[in-house]
């Protein structure tokens, strides 16, 4: 496989949030990526707590503009962007005032501080990069999502955009961490998501109770055309399953040399 053109939809990178292994990992895949010749378009949430001077994040007027309607309510999209020294590789923010907060001063991300909007929220991450990369008219050949707060993408991709143009020959990768939510998102979540066209089937990993992590992870997986081990630990039952759905997968690579071990398994796919 030719992956001259990588997508990377990932939840949190560094330095615009404190160093972990999922932003870390977020920051050096991409540049490492980057420096094997392929063209990389990396996304994020806009974060209340990331400061926009700071971090030199800019808005990006063409791309902003767009109403996303969740659950029957339109929300303004708002597309910032900064770039990565000495890599000089953009990071695209996406942004919007109902679901990322305004003048945050706390540590804590809105997915800790708002958890009750965080099914719409990660809706409309989804979406909002979807329809930014179709604005930039640039047709990923992989796209490689990152975090729960990406586990919507696959679907989207391979369900609401299943016949766009722009991602017909695109493979999607999603990394598994061991970062979590506590207790369940929004009841109402599987209805959202039936008015936003989806069908039973596409949803059935989600089945009809409250969505938890492990049931989120496996909606991800069901839509995803290969499965990564990015955090050293896994829950099991999540592991199980992606060993029962025969996807092609690549087990944890370890925390150096791995650049080499994920663009291997790009090619692979």
């Amino acid at each position: 496989m030719d992956i001259n053109k990588v997508l990377y939809i990932s939840q949190e990178i560094t330095p615009y949030l404190p160093a972990t292994q999922m932003s870390e990992l977020s920051q050096k895949l991409p540049q490492g990526i980057q420096e094997h010749g392929s063209e990389v378009r990396t996304f994020m949430p806009k974060y209340g707590s990331i400061k926009e001077r700071r971090n030199q994040l800019h808005e990006v007027i063409r791309l902003s503009g767009l109403n996303i309607v969740i659950d029957d309510t339109d929300h303004p999209l708002i597309i910032k962007v900064a770039t990565l020294q000495p890599s000089r590789m953009q990071v695209y923010f996406i942004d919007n005032e109902d679901y990322f907060l305004r003048g945050q001063s706390a540590k804590e991300l809105e997915l800790t501080l708002t958890p009750d909007d965080n099914d719409e929220r990660i809706m409309f991450y989804a979406r909002g990069v979807v329809e930014t990369v179709k604005k930039l008219r640039w047709d990923p050949t992989l796209i490689h999502c990152s975090g729960w707060v990406s586990a919507m993408a696959p679907l989207y991709l391979k369900c609401a955009y299943a016949d766009d143009p722009s991602f017909a020959n695109s493979k999607i990768v999603y990394s598994v961490f061991d970062s979590k939510f506590d207790g369940t998102l929004d009841p109402r979540l599987q209805e959202k998501l039936k008015l936003d066209g989806f069908s039973d089937s596409d949803i059935a990993a989600l089945g009809d109770k409250p969505v938890d992590i492990i049931s989120l992870h496996k909606l991800a997986i069901d839509h995803s055309d290969a499965v990564a081990q990015s955090s050293p630990e896994i829950p099991q039952e999540v592991l199980d399953y992606i060993k029962a759905s025969g996807k092609p997968f690549l087990p944890y690579p370890g925390d150096t040399d791995y650049v080499e071990k994920y663009a291997e398994f790009y090619k692979s796919l």
